[in-house]
C-alpha cells in the first residue's frame, strides 16, 4: 500500500505542475469553428494527439482539432468540449455539438490574417458531419461559436491501453478516457518488483516508461486534469506485444 500511496502524490504532484484546464463550473468562451475532410471522415484519422483511428477508438464523428492556443502542446488531447453556433445567418436554430480533442489545427504564419489557427486565436476545426450539425449550409465555412469544457461521458468500457514503440521500453497510447478525458500524469509498475515508475509524455497522448519490461505483467496509474487518478492493476499480461490494446477495469 505504500508504494501505492507514493505513487499516487507523484501523480497529484505532476499534475499540479502541468497546465490547468477546469473542466465542470467553467463559464462559456468565444471562438470560431471550420471543418476539415469530407464524408468519409479519413482525414480525422491519426493526427497530433497520437489516437489511430478515431473510429475504432470510440470517438466516432464527435471529433475536433484545436487551435494551437488551445492545444497546449498537446495536453488538451482527450478533453471534450460543448460547441454552439451563434451569430451567424449559418447557424441552425438550438444546435450544439460535443466534441472530443484528437487533432492540432497547425498555425500558417505565412499567412497571419488568414489562418483562424494561429495563436492566441480560439478555434475548432470540426469533422464534417460535426460542423453540418452547427450550420444550415456547410459551405458558409466559418462560423463564430461559444463553447465551454465538458467531462467525457457516454465511454463505453473501461479505459484502454495500446502498446507502442517495440519490446525494448514501454511506450502506451491511452485512450477512452471519461470524466476530464485529458491525461496529465502515468505511471506503471512492472509484475517482477512491483515498483511504480513515473511515464513521461512523449506526445499527445502517447507516454513513455523509459525502462526495459519486456514479458512483465503491467500496471498503470492514470491520473487526468481534475486531479482523479485510478490505478489499472495487471492490465496487461505478461505476453503482450506491440501493436496490442488491453482495457482496464475501471474508468473516470
Amino acid at each position: 500500500m505504500a508504494t501505492v500511496a507514493v505513487a499516487v502524490a507523484l501523480l497529484l504532484l505532476a499534475v499540479s505542475s502541468s497546465p490547468a484546464t477546469p473542466v465542470e463550473g467553467g463559464g462559456w468562451d468565444n471562438a470560431h469553428a471550420t471543418f476539415y475532410g469530407d464524408d468519409s471522415g479519413g482525414e480525422t484519422m491519426q493526427g497530433a494527439c497520437g489516437y489511430d483511428n478515431v473510429f475504432r477508438q470510440g470517438y466516432g464523428w464527435e471529433t475536433t482539432a484545436l487551435s494551437v492556443a488551445m492545444f497546449a502542446g498537446g495536453w488538451s488531447c482527450g478533453g471534450c468540449y460543448e460547441i454552439r453556433c451563434q451569430g451567424s445567418s449559418a447557424c441552425r436554430a438550438g444546435a450544439a455539438v460535443a466534441v472530443t480533442a484528437t487533432n492540432l489545427c497547425p498555425a500558417n504564419y505565412s499567412k497571419p490574417y488568414e489562418n483562424w489557427c494561429n495563436p492566441p486565436l480560439k478555434h475548432f476545426d470540426l469533422s464534417k458531419k460535426m460542423f453540418i450539425r452547427l450550420v444550415t449550409d456547410f459551405r458558409v465555412g466559418i462560423v463564430p461559436v461559444a463553447f465551454r469544457r465538458v467531462p467525457c461521458g457516454g465511454k463505453s468500457g473501461g479505459v484502454r491501453f495500446e502498446m507502442k514503440g517495440n519490446l525494448w521500453w514501454v511506450t502506451v497510447l491511452v485512450f477512452n478516457v471519461g470524466g476530464a478525458g485529458d491525461v496529465r500524469a502515468m505511471a506503471v509498475r512492472g509484475s517482477r518488483d512491483g515498483r511504480w515508475m513515473g511515464m513521461s509524455r512523449n506526445w499527445g497522448m502517447i507516454w513513455n516508461g523509459d525502462v526495459r519490461l519486456e514479458g512483465e505483467g503491467l500496471s498503470f496509474r492514470v491520473a487526468t486534469s481534475d486531479g482523479r487518478a485510478i490505478v489499472f492493476g495487471d492490465v496487461v499480461p505478461p505476453t503482450w506485444t506491440v501493436g496490442q490494446t488491453f482495457q482496464g477495469n475501471g474508468q473516470f
